[in-house]
């Protein structure tokens, strides 16, 4: 499900260093999840400071992107002309969502964990905008990114303690995500994890209020 929300402040100017928010959401528990509670609360303090933004919502567990397929695969070498059918079907897709990525400024990812690492749906959503061409080229130095001056927030829900202990060798969630956005140019990543919510000494509540502290101290830090 995609949903764009606009909201405009009258009456008083304020200097715009964020036009366009890309919220991706990927927990099943919709509104319940603690990913998208904290994720949530990051966008409403972003429009608090940016007004005039506009905020565009990828709901990836709503509607699951497909996962990709030999249209895709093929469709991306074959001159445009000359794309089938269910080619043109595959690359129209993925070239909605990367455009969504280029229109961003700053794109948040709700993202729980789930057996050590992400949803199927936000890899699949993965696999679409990363793309030869249009996220990332090869050069003679190597794979370059081009979806550079982006700065992205990244919302990691997990039951345990991941970001340290003895637990941390398992996270594949952040080292993942971080590694593909730094592949696809982007390298201005914050992470604000909401752990310990299977946690009998932490909760879901503790840990809700402490990434969201942790989010406000982040933001504190944005123009």
């Amino acid at each position: 499900m995609l949903r764009v929300i606009e909201r405009t402040q009258s009456g008083s100017k304020q200097k715009m260093n964020m036009k366009n928010i890309l919220l991706i959401q990927s927990s099943p528990r919709g509104s319940e999840s603690s990913s998208q509670k904290v994720a949530q609360s990051v966008v409403n303090d972003l429009k608090a400071r940016h007004p005039e933004a506009k905020v565009v919502v990828r709901d990836l567990a709503a509607n699951p992107p497909p996962h990709v397929g030999l249209p895709f695969i093929t469709g991306m070498y074959a001159p445009a002309e000359h794309r089938t059918p269910d080619q043109v079907q595959a690359i129209a897709f993925s070239d909605v969502l990367i455009d969504e990525l280029f229109a961003a400024d700053t794109i948040v990812i709700a993202v729980p964990m789930h057996n050590f690492t992400l949803p199927s749906t936000l890899k699949a959503w993965i696999d679409h905008v990363a793309r030869a061409g249009r996220t990332f080229n090869y050069g003679s130095h190597g794979p370059e990114g081009l979806l550079k001056g982006k700065r992205v927030i990244l919302v990691l829900a997990r039951g345990g303690v991941y970001s340290s202990g003895p637990t941390k060798p398992l996270d594949f969630q952040e080292p993942y995500l971080r590694a593909v956005l730094g592949f696809l140019g982007i390298t201005d990543v914050s992470a604000i994890h909401v752990e310990g919510a299977a946690n009998r000494a932490i909760g879901p509540e503790k840990a809700i209020a402490t990434a969201t502290a942790k989010s406000k101290d982040i933001l504190a830090q944005f123009a």
